[in-house]
């Protein structure tokens, strides 16, 4: 046989296997592509033959039509805000598909003020971070978590004191007269954004800084923190969320088999930039330099570096969550130990958080969400001031200190008389004759039933109180001898405040799909506030010495001198109502 023969049945083989192929290809699968939320169709959905690099896209309704080769098996769907999907189509001619939201980009759920969104589906301007993308470390107070996370939100320290205050600007100052802060809403219910720490105003030294009003709540408890920027995203808050208003979410239970957090963290904290100053021997040179013949006491000592040292803190919490369906709980538990820069400076903070979410009935449409918090602060502060008079607080004491002058005596005692006929005091000894406690207790929490009439509709109501009680007591000692005021007279206070916000809040909200084109979200609510403020205390001078503080025998001191105050602020009440409507079409408008 010719090889011309051979190959006419090897060429029919050939093509006959060819046509087999090209017969294969034509085979089409169709679908439709839903949401796992709402079960409306999503659009614009990316449908890839694996291995290939070639698909096509769901149209406004969701559905798809895609032909495919003998040896595809699967389809790949792929949405950003969606989690992406692998569909096995093997004999199949049509897969239905429903993807599921991730949480992150456009699918995420976004809070808005009495209500949730979709990102993508929002209007206002609305930066939402969660727990995973929040600043690592130790943190102390919520505000931390979110610093230099979003754009246009502003945070400054307003000092480095444990548990200190902080700036708070959403998008720059917007008033000249009112305030500038934020309004702060935890879990729907709304701060007052004041403080029942008391305030100290020293002889001679101006008044101490405040605290941060949010140290009570334990940052490892927060879920998310929404920020709601422009008129349009705060407007539901009226003429409160002229500042933006900051929205944080706090953790619940999650169902299933119980599940136990723990964790530990470990900071140190140091003075970034240390001031430089003349040692000694380099005052020693000045003051050749210049001819004069006093102030060399022989030292050489470093005043900054000895009231200063290198803080640390010890971060712990734990959290036991867990339930059915019909009853989720979580519990946890926090300590917080933080050593200032500044000697004898810190901070220690415990709190005890609980959190249910409960559902009754057989239909299940009556719930009940529980959350309520404690916190105890305990407080030792150092007298740093940020308007000191000429005698200067802890820090301008320490600079104006004469580096050749030791701190203490060939005896070991405190060098204590008057540096030179100069104010400046020896830094040293004003720690030890400086002592100022303070003790802070707050109770937060909410109590939410509500109940469904229909899936779409909803009422609930939210009673929430947010409770504070702090005591602090100071004194200086007459050894100050610098101090006109207080030399052989001795200076004490004691005072305490007494904070009260509580709410009533009635919402009632509608969310439904309406047909595949129209969404309908709507609430309307009437809320009351009350705010309640008390404060009162007595200082006084000319302490006889006893052995035990001042501040605990104010009836050793001179009648004369002693300033009793008490304050108790009016009535304040806030009662407002609110409606707001979202529509959206064709999840484009």
């Amino acid at each position: 046989m010719s090889c011309k023969n051979l190959l006419k049945p090897a060429a029919f083989i050939f093509l006959l296997f060819t046509s087999q192929l090209i017969f294969a290809q034509d085979r089409v699968v169709t679908g439709r592509v839903t949401d796992s939320k709402d079960n409306t169709g999503v659009p614009g959905v990316t449908v890839t033959p694996k291995g290939t690099r070639t698909g096509t896209q769901t149209g406004s309704d969701g559905s798809y039509r895609i032909s495919v080769g003998s040896g595809v098996t699967t389809l790949v769907f792929t949405s950003i805000g969606y989690a992406t999907q692998e569909v096995d189509i093997t004999g199949k001619s049509t897969a239905d598909v429903v993807l599921v939201i991730t949480n992150s980009q456009l699918g995420e759920v976004v809070v808005t003020g009495y209500g949730t969104a979709r990102k993508k589906d929002l209007t206002g301007s609305i930066a939402s971070v969660k727990a995973k993308d929040f600043n690592k470390g130790v943190n102390t107070s919520p505000d931390q978590l979110i610093q230099g996370k979003v754009a246009g939100l502003q945070i400054t320290n307003n000092n480095g004191a444990p548990g200190a205050g902080a700036t708070i600007r959403i998008r720059g100052t917007g008033s000249v007269r009112s305030g500038n802060n934020p309004l702060i809403v935890v879990d729907g219910v709304p701060l007052e954004g004041g403080s029942a720490r008391p305030g100290l105003g020293l002889p001679g030294m101006g008044g101490t800084p405040g605290s941060n009003p949010l140290n009570y709540i334990n940052p490892a408890d927060i879920e998310s923190i929404d920020v709601l920027k422009d008129a349009s995203a705060a407007a539901i808050y009226g003429s409160r969320g002229a500042n933006g208003v900051i929205l944080i979410t706090t953790k619940k239970g999650k169902t299933g088999t119980p599940v136990i957090e723990f964790g530990y963290a470990f900071g140190v904290s140091t003075m970034a930039n240390q001031i430089e100053l003349l040692n000694g021997d380099e005052y020693r040179a000045a003051l050749s330099k210049y001819n004069l013949t006093g102030g060399d006491y022989g030292g050489n000592v470093d005043a900054m570096d000895a009231i200063t040292r290198t803080g640390t803190t010890h971060n712990v919490n734990v959290a036991l969550s867990g339930g059915t369906e019909n009853a989720r709980q979580r519990v946890s538990l926090s300590f917080l130990n933080e050593e200032g820069i500044i000697e004898e400076s810190k901070l220690k903070k415990y709190t005890v958080g609980y959190t249910g979410n409960f559902k009754f009935l057989e239909s299940k449409r009556l719930g009940l969400d529980v959350n309520i918090n404690t916190a105890q602060l305990q407080e030792e502060v150092v007298p740093i001031t940020n308007n000191a008079g000429f005698q200067g607080s802890l820090i301008g004491q320490a600079l104006q200190w004469n580096p050749t002058h030791p701190f203490t005596k060939a005896d070991g005692s405190y060098w204590i008389e008057p540096q030179f006929g100069a104010s400046s005091p020896n830094p040293l000894w004003v720690l030890q004759m400086y002592d100022d406690n303070v003790n802070t207790t707050q109770i937060w929490g909410y109590v939410a039933p509500y109940f469904r009439f229909t899936n779409e509709l909803e009422y609930k109501f939210q009673y929430g109180r947010n409770q504070s009680d702090g005591r602090r007591t100071a004194m200086m000692g007459r050894e100050l001898l610098n101090f006109n005021d207080i030399k052989n007279r001795g200076w004490a206070s004691s005072s305490e405040s007494k904070l009260l916000v509580e709410q009533f809040t009635h919402t009632l909200s509608y969310n439904k799909q309406l047909n595949t084109d129209f969404n309908l979200n709507a609430v309307i609510g009437y809320e009351y506030l009350n705010f309640e403020f008390s404060n009162s205390g007595l200082s006084a001078y000319d302490f006889t010495d006893i052995g035990i503080p001042d501040y605990n025998m104010f009836g050793y001191s001179t009648p004369s001198s002693r300033n009793v105050f008490h304050f108790e602020s009016p009535t304040n009440e806030l009662q407002s109502m609110f409606a707001r409507a979202n529509v959206n079409i064709k999840g484009k408008y």
